[in-house]
């Protein structure tokens, strides 16, 4: 399933990952019942799930208003995947 998998435009032009590198794996790994090593390939893959949910629950019930949730988990996900960003950041340059 791998050999599949989109390449990192980022990667590929500059260099450098970007804070969405490593979604296409962590959904792999999810697939195939690996959690932990989903939530270390892309940390925020839950918070991106979650995400999704209330995205779809904004589309499908429209009794309810979801846009504090969606908002609040949007946030949540930019948050996580930016500290996973920099954390990934400060760690590849302090062992290259």
């Amino acid at each position: 399933m791998k050999e599949h998998m989109l390449p990192c435009m980022n990667k590929q032009l500059f260099g450098i990952e970007c804070p969405g590198c490593g979604t296409q794996r962590a959904i792999a790994f999810l697939l195939d019942g690996e959690f932990w090593q989903a939530f270390k390939m892309f940390p925020a893959i839950y918070s991106l799930g979650l995400l999704f949910i209330f995205l779809g629950l904004h589309f499908i019930d429209k009794k309810r208003n979801y846009y504090k949730l969606l908002i609040a988990s949007a946030i949540l996900n930019g948050v996580v995947m930016l500290v996973a960003y920099f954390f990934k950041l400060y760690f590849n340059t302090i062992t290259n």
